[in-house]
């Protein structure tokens, strides 16, 4: 039994924590996100946003399209 418990302590501190980790750093990045920003979808969409709504985010891709982007797809903020 020792070794599972051992096993599983070694998944839990090299899979698990950095994963969780990594999740509430983009959770706070995107709640921290305002009217201006450059973003990076998860498809690769780049654009600014010009309205945070409840559950998305209205953005302005670079053909001067408005797309309606859940908040969900926001990859990261662009450089």
């Amino acid at each position: 039994l020792l070794p599972f418990v051992f096993i599983f302590g070694i998944f839990y501190f090299l899979v698990i924590l950095p994963q969780k980790r990594q999740k509430q750093q983009l959770q706070d990045m995107i709640a921290g996100l305002k009217i201006n920003d450059d973003v990076v979808t998860n498809g690769g969409i780049i654009g600014k946003i010009k309205e945070v709504r409840e559950t998305s985010f209205i953005i302005l891709s670079a053909d001067k399209s408005l797309l309606e982007v859940g908040k969900a797809v926001v990859g990261k903020k662009a450089e």
